[in-house]
């Protein structure tokens, strides 16, 4: 799952230069389950991005899943997303 790891990494990184990425790798804490089964991976992401200013959460999340679209059910089953704005982290 690394090379997903850092794709996703990557993609997140181009898409909202943050200044935070945090991503992990939670598939081995997944194993048996249904979505193990398929070979998408699950993960989990903190972002902290000028973008997701004055946007709710839908709305952030929608610009995450937008990002790795193309990665879901394939390369991703799911993703547990933190989408912050940099007023909303204390320093």
């Amino acid at each position: 799952m690394t090379h997903s790891l850092d794709k996703i990494r990557t993609r997140l990184m181009g898409t909202f230069s943050p200044s935070e990425c945090q991503l992990e790798d939670d598939s081995a804490l997944h194993a048996g389950h249904a979505g193990a089964a398929s070979g998408g991976g699950h993960y989990r992401v903190r972002l902290v991005c000028a973008q997701f200013e004055g946007l709710n959460l839908v709305a952030r999340h929608r610009l995450v899943y937008d990002s790795v679209r193309d990665m879901m059910l394939s390369e991703i089953h799911a993703i547990a997303i933190v989408a912050l704005a940099p007023s909303e982290v204390s320093d």
